[in-house]
Parts: C-alpha cells; sequence; structure tokens
C-alpha cells in the first residue's frame, strides 16, 4: 500500500474539502473516502486516519502512488499550511485478520484491544516486543482484524512475534489472491477494476460516504447534486453469484437480464464461503428503469462463461454479512 502523512495546521481542513467522507473529526479514528473531481467521478477511494490533531495518514492502493499523491498535493491551496510526505517505503503493512484477531492481538500486546477500548475504525500506536505499530482496526474482507503499520527496520521482528503467539490460534499465512476473494464475498470495491474515473459513487455503492451537508463542501458537491436531483439510479454496481459451484470468472463474462444483456464482470474469484464464483459488474440494462433489488428480485438472472450459460443470483447488498455483524464484533 502507498502511505502519505499529511501535516500541519490546515492538513485536516485540506483533506475535509479533497474527501467525500467526514475525515477531521475527533483523532484516533480512521476513515474510508473517495476522491472526487469537479465532474463528480471518482478520482480515488483510500483511508484517511486522523493520528493527532495536526497529523494524518492517508493509505491507497499501491496502483493508484502517484495519482493519488498528484491529486493531493495539486489540490492543496497555496496559502494552506499542509504538507504531503510519502512514507511509502518507512513502513511494513501487516494485516491480523479473521474471527480470531483480537485474541491474538491481545496475546502480542499490553494495549488494551478489546471492542469497547478499540472499536472498529479506531486507531492507536501500540508496542508489540521492542516495536512500534500503529495499530487500525479495520478490513478488507470483512471479518474482525486489524492493520498494523510498522516502521520497516521493526517490521521483521514484529513479524516473528506475531507467527510465534499465532500458533496457539491456527494463524495461517494468506496472500492477495485469497484477500481477492474474501473481499469479493463482502463486495468491497477496488479501483481501477469494479470502478474507476467513468463512475460516480453512487453508482457504484459509496454514497453513505458522500457528505453532502459537510461544513466547507468538498470538491465535485455540485456534480453530486445534479446526480441525486436526477432521482432513482438507473445504473448500479451489484454483485453476481454463478448458481453453479463449478465454473470460475476471470473478467468480463456477460451477465442477462430476462435474456437482455445487463452488463458484464468487471473483476471476479471464487469465493468459498459463498460456494461458487461471484463477480461485481454494472447493471447496465438501457431500459430506464431505476434499478433497486425490487428490479433485482422481478428478473431471470444468467451469466455466460466459456460458451454456457448459467443461473445467477444478484444482489445489491452484500451476500456475505450484509449488516457487518462480523466485523464490529
Amino acid at each position: 500500500m502507498s502511505k502519505f502523512m499529511v501535516q500541519g495546521r490546515d492538513a485536516g481542513k485540506v483533506l475535509d474539502y479533497i474527501s467525500t467522507n467526514e475525515v477531521n473529526g475527533p483523532a484516533g479514528r480512521i476513515t474510508y473516502t473517495p476522491w472526487l473531481n469537479k465532474r463528480g467521478k471518482l478520482e480515488a477511494d483510500l483511508t484517511v486516519a486522523k493520528l493527532t490533531e495536526e497529523k494524518f495518514m492517508v493509505v491507497v492502493t499501491d496502483t493508484m502512488h502517484r495519482h493519488a499523491q498528484t491529486w493531493l498535493e495539486r489540490n492543496i491551496p497555496g496559502d494552506a499550511h499542509a504538507f504531503v510526505t510519502d512514507m511509502t517505503s518507512a513502513y511494513a503493512q501487516i494485516n491480523i485478520q479473521g474471527p480470531k484477531s483480537r485474541e491474538l492481538m491481545q496475546a502480542v500486546t499490553d494495549a488494551d484491544m478489546s471492542d469497547s477500548a478499540f472499536p472498529y475504525r479506531h486507531v492507536q500506536e501500540i508496542a508489540i516486543g521492542y516495536g512500534r505499530a500503529t495499530c487500525v482496526r479495520l478490513t478488507y474482507l470483512g471479518e474482525l482484524g486489524y492493520e498494523l503499520y510498522i516502521p520497516c527496520e521493526q517490521a521483521l521482528h514484529v513479524y516473528d512475534i506475531l507467527v510465534e503467539a499465532g500458533g496457539a490460534f491456527g494463524m495461517k499465512h494468506a496472500g492477495l489472491k485469497s484477500l481477492g476473494s474474501l473481499r469479493m464475498e463482502k463486495g468491497y470495491r477496488d479501483y481501477g477494476h469494479d470502478m474507476d474515473n467513468t463512475d460516480d459513487p453512487f453508482e457504484v455503492g459509496l454514497g453513505f460516504t458522500v457528505k453532502m451537508d459537510k461544513e466547507g463542501g468538498f470538491i465535485g458537491k455540485e456534480a453530486c447534486e445534479k446526480k441525486l436531483a436526477q432521482g432513482p439510479l438507473k445504473r448500479r454496481l451489484a454483485q453476481v453469484l454463478v448458481k453453479d459451484a463449478a465454473p470460475l470468472l476471470f473478467h468480463a463474462e456477460v451477465i442477462t437480464r430476462d435474456g437482455k444483456n445487463a452488463g458484464y464482470v468487471r473483476s471476479g474469484s471464487y469465493c468459498w464461503t459463498l460456494g461458487g464464483a461471484v463477480g461485481l459488474f454494472m447493471i447496465e440494462t438501457g431500459d430506464g428503469q431505476a434499478v433497486d433489488q425490487a428490479y433485482i428480485d422481478a428478473g431471470n438472472w444468467e451469466i455466460g462463461i466459456a460458451g454456457k450459460t448459467y443461473p445467477a443470483e444478484v444482489s445489491l447488498a452484500p451476500m456475505y454479512d450484509p449488516k457487518n455483524e462480523k466485523i464490529k464484533c
């Protein structure tokens, strides 16, 4: 991941204006937010952690490194007291995710990791052995979990402690393919795959991050107001599950509703918990109807894979843990 420190007297104000979500709240909180351009289209999606009143950490996917840095620097007013430092090479990132992640974390630190002391979206520096880690309670795969940002010179030491302690909890190593499968079950978006700068936050299901009444507004607010004034959405990103457990999804498989093309898979993965391949696709029927769950339930959905047609299930809500009960436990 790419990591940037944004510091200075006006850092919070600047980041709040660049972001659609409210990122300049209490210290010790992390916030997921898109960045929009003036047309209301997505430029990036990322997290902003408020460490202190004048110090923030911005974390964005590595493929967006230079774009996110450039977008941030270009949108800092010349008279603002805010400065960006690329800290990507200074910190290693280790993620501890899963139902037993809290137990493991509590075993390696003296910090109180209970839900009341360390709630969802909390950020705190903790000690692990002789190392210090910025610990964030956040997940990109839909389970209780933590992200650790560790100075590189301490990362191997912290890793060794985690692995040694993890044996008692059945800890396993997992990579990006596992992450891709689990995030797809949860319907988490990936910029550059499921959404890009041709989409707006409402169509891709990120309307909950757009704070229209935020003091000071944000870049792209006027375009968002126009979008909302158009009424119900006629184009929406949704999950599709192949009901047959055998086929795999790769990219660009066509989904149909009542025999008519309704979109194509933007990204997909096999999802073991759900028992089949799952993808994210933009419903684009062109029939002028509002796309909601009632519209989805009224249609017969199928997907074409390698020359064969399979029945499919489509949903706007995450198919796995739609109420976020596992994340916030």
